[in-house]
């Protein structure tokens, strides 16, 4: 936590899970150590932008909601990505959009309407100490948060920000282009992989022209899709570095899309990756929604991703 940092705000009530979350850990994969980070980048990022803050700043991801907050100073803020029926001081807080809040003012998170996670971006950005390069919190490896030690945000816990560094110049809000519908259709643009080859045709075909089920079996480690079982002539391997979106196939060919909390090497055969973005809508994906994968190429993805960047940065 920086020397000037305050208090921000006072957790009166913990939902289920609520962490702290930077771009994410790099450079450390070689020590086993995962990059954590926002699990949706598309909804953080905005939350970020919207709150005047430069990418990579630590804002609150919520899932499942059920948290509330009070002020214990006078703050910006912005949530995006998920409706979880916030609200400020019992009424209905906008998504996509900065706010004003008052030192005594409460924000409550309820349950989830449609998608998982929303992310609580204040002016300055929460503050904490970095651990290995950053604040991202892995719960599973204890490492970053609030406290450096992995602990998910809970009841009693005072959570300090930092002094906004100047003016940004931010939107007011979103544009409606860029707040997704998470209950609508999704489409799910997937990078071919190494191993793509070694599965059997029918088994391509199933795999770009099925509806694939969201498995309850999700977390910020990775999501299990359930569908027509995925063959491949590929019956062992050697482990190899696995990055954020890799979709591998275990031996009961149902595909698992790896997230942020992944493990950093993996010895099955890969589908293929999703795109940063594919991956960030996938993590907004509730148990039993319908998702379809498509091919892209490399120039589109990474077009898409460049494009998305100078936005958030510009």
């Amino acid at each position: 936590m920086s020397a000037d940092a305050i208090t921000g705000f006072r957790v009166t009530r913990a939902g289920p899970l609520a962490l702290l979350q930077d771009a994410g850990r790099f450079g450390v994969r070689h020590l086993g150590v995962t990059q954590g980070g926002p699990a949706d980048l598309h909804a953080w990022a905005w939350a970020n932008r919207l709150a005047g803050n430069r990418w990579g700043s630590p804002a609150l991801e919520i899932t499942f909601g059920g948290i509330e907050l009070q002020a214990e100073c006078d703050l910006t803020l912005a949530v995006a990505g998920a409706d979880l029926a916030a609200r400020h001081n019992d009424q209905p807080l906008a998504l996509w959009r900065s706010h004003r809040i008052n030192k005594g003012d409460r924000i409550q998170f309820g349950n989830p309407a449609t998608g998982l996670r929303a992310y609580l971006a204040v002016s300055g950005g929460f503050s904490a100490e970095p651990v290995l390069g950053s604040v991202a919190c892995v719960v599973r490896e204890q490492l970053g948060g609030f406290d450096g030690q992995g602990l998910r945000v809970k009841e009693g816990d005072r959570l300090s920000v930092a002094a906004p560094s100047g003016q940004t110049p931010k939107p007011d809000q979103a544009p409606e282009q860029e707040q997704p519908d998470y209950a609508a259709p999704v489409v799910l643009d997937l990078l071919p992989g190494a191993q793509i080859a070694d599965f059997t045709g029918r088994s391509l075909f199933d795999a770009f022209n099925s509806e694939w089920r969201v498995d309850d079996r999700a977390d910020r480690m990775g999501v299990r899709l359930s569908g027509p079982p995925l063959q491949c002539r590929i019956k062992s391997m050697i482990s190899e570095g696995i990055s954020l979106g890799a979709v591998q196939v275990p031996p009961d060919g149902q595909p698992i899309a790896l997230l942020n909390d992944r493990q950093t090497i993996g010895g099955y055969p890969r589908l293929g990756n999703l795109t940063p973005l594919a991956a960030s809508r996938l993590a907004q994906c509730q148990p039993g929604q319908s998702v379809r994968l498509r091919p892209t190429g490399a120039d589109r993805a990474l077009r898409e991703h460049r494009a998305f960047i100078t936005q958030m940065v510009g």
